[in-house]
């Protein structure tokens, strides 16, 4: 009797986990698709590292999670921010100078040998490095970004589902039949 609770219990979880897999897929499909590709939730935003400028803090194939920021804030030597270029594509870099008393910034990436070409002005600047890597996850945003990818996440999640949910109803006929079986011998 026991047993059977207990594993009630886990089939329970196992259904609301895969239950809030199968949403939160969903929700990290749409928002992507919907911001064009990068995540954000609560005033964070998280960010795929593209290349090795920021290394060893910043791997590869990470990603990062950056504070949104807006134009009045002021950025201090030493901040890791993240910005938007003249071909917009975001770069996330540590200041090295402020010039004019905050009106523009010089940047370089951690691992490079020189600053940036151009500097910053705060209206190019998204945001700041919270401090949270994750490794290796940003290859799979950067699929999951993608038609196929979002295609695949989704029908993995709706199989997962749909697989426990067949074992499920095949348990329950099982012990419907359990059931009945026990009634007929009792009746005769």
């Amino acid at each position: 009797m026991k047993g059977k609770r207990m594993l009630k219990m886990f089939s329970n979880m196992v259904t609301g986990l895969l239950f809030i897999l199968l949403l939160v897929t969903l929700f990290a499909v749409i928002s992507m698709k919907a911001s064009g590709g990068e995540v954000s939730l609560f005033g964070y935003q998280m960010k795929t590292v593209l290349s090795g400028s920021m290394e060893p803090e910043m791997k590869t194939g990470s990603i990062i999670a950056i504070k949104d920021t807006d134009a009045k804030q002021e950025f201090q030597k030493g901040d890791v921010i993240t910005f938007k270029t003249e071909d917009d594509v975001f770069v996330t870099h540590r200041i090295e100078q402020v010039k004019d008393n905050g009106k523009q910034y010089i940047t370089k990436g951690d691992a490079n040998n020189a600053a940036d070409s151009e500097p910053v002005v705060p209206e190019d600047i998204v945001g700041t490095y919270t401090g949270l890597t994750i490794p290796y996850i940003g290859y799979v945003m950067n699929f999951a970004s993608s038609k196929e990818g979002a295609a695949l996440m989704l029908i993995i999640a709706g199989v997962c589902l749909l697989l426990f949910s067949i074992l499920m109803i095949w348990r329950a006929l099982r012990q419907l039949d359990k059931l009945k079986g026990g009634m007929r011998a009792d009746v005769e």
